[in-house]
């Protein structure tokens, strides 16, 4: 690699520009880390830098390790894809589904069959996200489940309550980004009879190293996490308080049972780094085997039918969808903003900023995180957007960078 790292400048000048708090970014390639980048704050008041070893809430990029978990149960046997989730969620045996997703929650008819764990692993169970919806869907989902990355409730009456809303389609029909992840969570949680902090520590944490990846950020590193920083009604950067709101973000409580597979993990650089690698290391990292072979291959191949690929509004025309996570079909038509690289490679990014790629045809891995809090509106309205020109920034120049 050259000496001088254009990456740092391109993204300087956009947290000068107020686009975003601050960023870290990193290149691994061919067994070494190539470029490692920290731009901007962590708190902009107290102008505390980002450092190498800020933790960020990586919301969406939690899901990729869910599903990687749920796989390692599934190797053992202990359930299969076709299988369906009511041996160990029964709750789910009775589903109804909606007429029209944003029509009427009493206009339903019965799920003409059960959801199974392929179906959450690729978005496929009916479940939703309610903001997604303009319908009476978007606040039964908000009554039901009291937040969207954290809940007072238990997962057992998270279960319940989810349960007990209405399928937005059939089982198995169509790409629907959502709550599956979050479900299946809880699901491994229950075949463990454990949490899913518990089940994720046990099986991919410290196996890997990843001592600051958790759900909870203990007191004494609370200094090293990475502000809530969003926008104001006129698009200026201000510290937001909650990811969803403007009151003060309490500290998780330390009585806090819910434990959200699909958003809610915190993490490093460093730590994403080990995860990501078993994409490029046939499913282990340094000698430690998270997947065998043939399971990652699995997990790394499209599962949705053309048809579900074209109706996906997550996914562009390049991408297909695995067992967790998005999967490269055609480099020349991907959105790099859900992932990038060659043909194979794979991501998925979170909503505050975070994205990542692992690529098994040059070896390499990208990662770039921050936060960025917008609302559904001023997303809507084209605010927020400046965090993606800085993924843009730094995917383009990581990839014609030498290594």
């Amino acid at each position: 690699m050259k000496s001088k790292d254009p990456i740092p400048p391109a993204i300087e000048s956009m947290v000068a520009a107020g686009a975003f708090a601050g960023a870290a970014t990193l290149i691994w390639c061919d067994g070494k880390v190539a470029q490692v980048g920290t731009i901007g704050w962590r708190d902009v008041e107290a102008r505390l830098p980002i450092e190498r070893d800020t933790l960020f809430r990586i919301a969406s990029m939690t899901k990729p390790i869910t599903s990687t978990a749920a796989l390692m149960l599934f190797e053992e046997g202990r359930f299969a894809l076709d299988d369906p989730i009511t041996r160990w969620a029964p709750e789910f045996s009775q589903m109804r589904v909606l007429s029209s997703p944003n029509g009427p929650l009493d206009e339903t008819y019965p799920a003409e069959r059960p959801i199974t764990f392929r179906d959450l692993l690729t978005h496929r169970s009916g479940l939703t996200y309610g903001a997604f919806h303009t319908g009476p869907i978007s606040k039964a989902y908000e009554d039901a489940l009291e937040g969207e990355v954290d809940s007072p409730l238990a997962p057992d009456d998270w279960i319940a309550q989810l349960a007990a809303l209405p399928l937005i389609d059939q089982p198995g029909a169509g790409f629907h980004y959502g709550r599956s992840t979050d479900l299946l969570g809880f699901i491994i949680a229950r075949i463990e009879d454990t949490s899913l902090g518990n089940v994720l520590k046990w099986r991919i944490f410290n196996p890997l190293g990843m001592k600051d990846t958790g759900f909870t950020v203990p007191p004494e590193k609370r200094d090293r996490r990475a502000g809530m920083y969003g926008f104001d009604e006129a698009g200026r950067l201000i510290k937001r308080l909650t990811a969803t709101g403007n009151s003060t973000l309490p500290e998780r409580p330390d009585d806090m049972k819910y434990e959200g597979g699909g958003g809610g993990l915190w993490s490093t650089l460093d730590d994403y780094l080990a995860f990501a690698r078993i994409f490029v290391g046939t499913g282990a990292v340094d000698g430690v085997r998270l997947l065998r072979p043939e399971t990652l291959t699995l997990m790394t191949s499209n599962q949705l039918t053309e048809s579900q690929r074209g109706s996906a509004s997550m996914l562009s025309s390049g991408h297909g969808f695995g067992l967790g996570l998005a999967v490269v079909l055609d480099p020349d038509k991907a959105d790099p903003i859900i992932c990038g690289g060659g043909v194979g490679s794979v991501g998925w990014p979170g909503a505050w900023g975070g994205w990542w790629q692992a690529d098994p045809s040059d070896n390499s891995v990208f990662i770039f995180l921050a936060h960025n809090m917008v609302e559904l509106n001023q997303f809507a309205e084209g605010v927020g957007f400046g965090v993606f020109d800085g993924i843009l920034r730094f995917q383009s120049l990581a990839s014609s960078l030498p290594r």
